[in-house]
């Protein structure tokens, strides 16, 4: 991959689509809540309760797990989700899965976030895995209190004997049919989110759910790196042996956090990323509240970004856009795609949502700018090496308050490596 290069505006030879004509009342991809880690936090104050109230642990078969199931169905119920529990019985012990529903969504594109409740039975499992359970945990009841119309019908689920090779999601992938396997859009899955010496790994499995969230880490200038150290030892591997797409993400357990690790992400080289890991200090002080808290948001990115989708925007905002292709020259000249906006007063806002759907077989390729009436460039994403997914649909925040609102709007994208190609789909402003 070649290093950034930025394109200038009006640079000859740029490819231009037509301005678009606006739209009101459109349909526009609603932004992901912050998700407060305060509330993550007291989820896993919780579990750790439970695990000391019920010989410090929450395993498969204890007292202890069907006590985190209730707490966590209890949360869901009072919500407003339908909630299931689903009975399976393995090494002689009943174990449990709970699966919840968000009313509404296209009940034929079903995405479902999920992780595994169970600990080992060595200690109370905060960091493995309370802390993926509580972060999907509050990213449903996020769901909730955004009374949330999605596009795709979301579901959430927490697996029980996850430690003893996977078996709750096992047995709940294994008693779905062959049509209700294919109303799956997704399955992201979150085990151990908060590791306290953390990484921030990207599972590799679907080049779409892997590029929504490489994304987000890159929105905040976190990188990351692919998802090794449990690849196909968690609770994705069911679903993906059953053709369906996953993602998900990790912040690490017993691998040693490399110098260059440490030097990228801060933390103790030489250091395994959780030294508790399936040990009795796996604690609720065994946990990084800032990778807490950047994994929680960023499941809700990805929930929000390939779930909830379309909605209105709030208080009737008005949609511009353009959906007329614009093919990418591979390792070429930048070519925009333009809007044009009328009919607003004043200055555009300073949380100006950019809706972006980009096909391109290799993402990493793609530096990619907005540009308003002004000729000013406000980058939304920098070309990278490292990033191989494909496509970039998601929407960017930009502060524009500078710009006037009216007038001629730009998406600039140059392909900066040779060899994948790809076109811009459709973008748009929400007002």
């Amino acid at each position: 991959m070649v290093g950034l290069i930025v394109a200038i505006p009006g640079a000859a030879g740029a490819a231009t689509a037509a301005p678009a004509a606006p739209h009101s009342t459109a349909p526009a991809t609603a932004a992901a809540p912050d998700i407060p880690v305060a509330n993550v936090k007291a989820h896993l104050s919780q579990l750790q309760s439970i695990a000391t109230a019920n010989g410090g642990n929450r395993a498969h078969g204890r007292p202890g797990y069907r006590a985190s199931l209730d707490y966590i169905k209890g949360k869901l119920d009072a919500a407003g989700f339908t909630t299931t529990v689903q009975q399976f019985t393995t090494s002689g012990t009943t174990g449990y899965n709970l699966i919840a529903d968000w009313p509404g969504g296209d009940p034929n594109q079903i995405l479902m976030t999920g992780a595994h409740l169970d600990s080992v039975s060595a200690g109370p499992g905060i960091n493995d895995n309370g802390s993926g359970s509580a972060a999907v945990l509050e990213n449903a009841l996020a769901v909730a209190r955004a009374a949330a119309k999605p596009a795709k019908h979301l579901r959430f689920g927490w697996w029980g004997a996850e430690e003893l090779g996977m078996r709750g999601s096992q047995y709940y992938v294994s008693k779905l049919t062959a049509t209700e396997r294919t109303k799956f859009s997704g399955y992201l899955n979150f085990d151990m989110v908060g590791s306290p010496n953390p990484g921030y790994f990207v599972y590799d499995d679907d080049r779409t759910i892997e590029g929504v969230f490489k994304d987000y880490y890159a929105s905040v200038n976190i990188p990351t790196e692919i998802e090794t150290e449990g690849d196909g030892r968690s609770d994705h591997a069911p679903f993906k042996n059953a053709g369906i797409a996953v993602g998900g993400l990790f912040s690490g357990a017993d691998y040693t956090k490399t110098a260059a690790q440490a030097q990228k992400w801060g933390g103790t080289a030489g250091q395994p990323f959780d030294r508790c890991y399936h040990r009795s200090c796996d604690t609720s002080s065994n946990i990084n509240d800032t990778a807490l808290d950047r994994n929680s948001d960023a499941i809700a990115h990805a929930v929000w970004t390939l779930g909830v989708g379309s909605t209105t925007p709030p208080g009737g905002g008005t949609v511009f856009e353009n959906t007329d292709d614009v093919q990418i020259p591979d390792a070429g000249a930048a070519v925009t795609s333009s809007v044009s906006v009328s009919g607003r007063t004043g200055n555009a806002p300073a949380a100006l949502q950019v809706g972006v759907d980009i096909k391109h077989t290799y993402r990493g390729d793609l530096a990619i700018d907005l540009v308003g009436p002004s000729g000013r460039a406000y980058r939304l994403k920098n070309s990278s090496g490292s990033d191989s997914a494909a496509n970039v649909i998601t929407t960017y925040t930009v502060d524009a308050s500078a710009e006037t609102a009216n007038g001629t709007w730009q998406l600039r994208v140059q392909d900066l490596g040779p060899q994948d190609t790809g076109y811009i789909d459709s973008w748009k402003l929400t007002f």
